[in-house]
């Protein structure tokens, strides 16, 4: 199927900023993207020169594999945001300036971009923002280390919608996003998806989220039928739609692999690095990798796959200790869970989550939970994604007050308000018990950890004293 070139309307697609438009040409070039233009009133500064250049051109017959994007008859593609009814004042975000913060004001971002941070609510950076913005705004690929809850996912979205808001391409096909974000599992990818268009809401741009255990043929015609501006993709699922000829990512201008450590234990690599040959070279692309941890193997991918890049840590210690009260009570196997039902009536978590190793271990546990009278829910490898989805969703609005999870919420699920983390059973690897209590005392709120230490899990106790670089008190009742 021919793939039509998709041009915008001058004064039909325009974000809050009254972004440049696109002209509308009636031959289609051979090139999907041949240059790209800076529009008036873009920041001064540096905007990826390197990702600018275009990668290649098409030939003919690459063309006609290419797929023909649906118009709603306006100029614009048939799913894109519409700017916002009412106009907004930037004058009615006002911020005051703080020693040793750094204002989203401070960063010269798009207008759209500001009046989405202003409903959600943003004011100052998170240290990882604050460190990696200022370069990866200009451009820089960026390697981020900081534990989970501290705004990475901000970090690497901001620096995207902000290119893709001052950098116009002349050209757009569909199947083709410009900028695409790989996470290792569907919770985190979803998650990653609802705040980038929570960020983009007011930009017009296009977010498509696609990961397996969905509708494949929705995700798929999606990617078909509409120009996509940001894809956020689990790794499996994304080869998927690449083989299908689905979608093509020779325009990737900014690439994001988020928790690539956790990509390399769950043996996605040869999958992610299909995906990134698949992408421009580096010195045509920004590469963006945020995450808790980068071990041995995936910093040597670091260097394969990313130029000059900035590198930032943020010390886990500021996460797992300050905010977070953790507490270890030496316990009987046998009399975990009257431990466990006590705490639960006696603190009456709002919303807590409960983590346990095994499968059938969680599914035990949410069982004699519910038959105790107790709210609570299973979310584990095991409950198929509508389902999971579902629990996820009834946990975020207060129906269910206790998620019943294995490892599989421990990264990137972020819900308002948990309280409480309970670690049933402590996990083999030091690294998922800060992942793990991270669910609590997220954007500098504090959270109360309690973890139930019977003699199976003190094989664990002294590989997180070290990890922790303390020791843990632990208590006896």
């Amino acid at each position: 199927m021919f793939k039509k070139i998709i041009k915008a309307v001058a004064g039909n697609k325009k974000a809050d900023t009254g972004t440049a438009s696109r002209s509308v040409s009636k031959e289609p070039s051979r090139a999907a993207k041949t240059s790209t233009n800076t529009p008036k009133g873009a920041p001064a500064h540096e905007k990826h020169q390197r990702a600018e250049q275009p990668h290649g051109s098409r030939s003919g017959s690459q063309s006609s594999k290419r797929h023909t994007s649906k118009n709603n008859g306006s100029g614009q593609r048939g799913s894109s945001r519409q700017a916002p009814v009412e106009p907004w004042d930037p004058d009615t975000f006002k911020v005051e300036p703080m020693e040793g913060k750094t204002r989203f004001h401070d960063l010269d971002l798009p207008e759209s971009v500001m009046h989405a941070i202003y409903d959600l609510g943003f004011e100052y950076c998170t240290p990882i923002q604050a460190e990696s913005l200022p370069a990866s705004l200009r451009g820089r690929d960026t390697i981020g280390q900081a534990q989970t809850g501290t705004g990475k996912s901000a970090a690497f979205l901001l620096t995207i919608l902000n290119r893709l808001l001052t950098v116009i391409p002349d050209e757009r096909y569909a199947s083709e996003p410009r900028a695409l974000i790989v996470a290792p599992t569907r919770e985190l990818a979803m998650q990653i998806g609802k705040d980038a268009e929570g960020l983009a809401k007011h930009s017009g741009l296009n977010v498509v989220t696609v990961m397996g255990g969905m509708d494949y043929e929705l995700q798929r015609r999606k990617l078909r039928d509409d120009v996509v501006d940001i894809l956020v993709a689990t790794p499996g699922r994304l080869i998927d739609f690449m083989r299908s000829q689905d979608v093509f990512l020779d325009q990737i201008e900014v690439l994001v692999l988020d928790e690539a450590d956790r990509m390399l234990d769950m043996g996605f690599i040869p999958d992610v690095r299909r995906i990134v040959r698949a992408t421009p070279p580096k010195d045509h692309r920004q590469t963006l990798l945020f995450s808790a941890t980068f071990n041995f193997d995936v910093r040597i991918l670091i260097d394969q796959w990313t130029r000059d890049p900035l590198q930032i840590e943020i010390e886990p210690e500021q996460v797992a200790t300050d905010r977070v009260d953790q507490s270890f009570y030496l316990v009987a196997e046998s009399d975990k869970f009257g431990l466990l039902e006590r705490f639960l009536k006696e603190e009456n978590p709002e919303r807590c989550i409960i983590f346990a190793n095994r499968r059938d271990h969680t599914r035990n546990l949410c069982e004699k939970l519910i038959k105790r009278g107790f709210k609570a829910a299973l979310l584990s490898g095991e409950v198929n994604q509508q389902k999971r989805l579902k629990t996820l969703e009834r946990f975020r609005e207060g129906q269910v007050g206790i998620m019943v999870a294995t490892d599989v919420a421990g990264r990137g699920i972020h819900v308002d308000g948990v309280s409480h983390v309970f670690n049933y059973t402590l996990p083999e690897d030091s690294e998922d018990y800060v992942h793990r209590i991270g669910r609590t005392g997220r954007a500098g709120a504090k959270g109360i950890s309690i973890s139930l230490v019977s003699e199976d899990d003190a094989f664990a106790l002294p590989d997180l004293e070290k990890y922790l670089g303390a020791k843990l008190s632990l208590k006896q009742l």
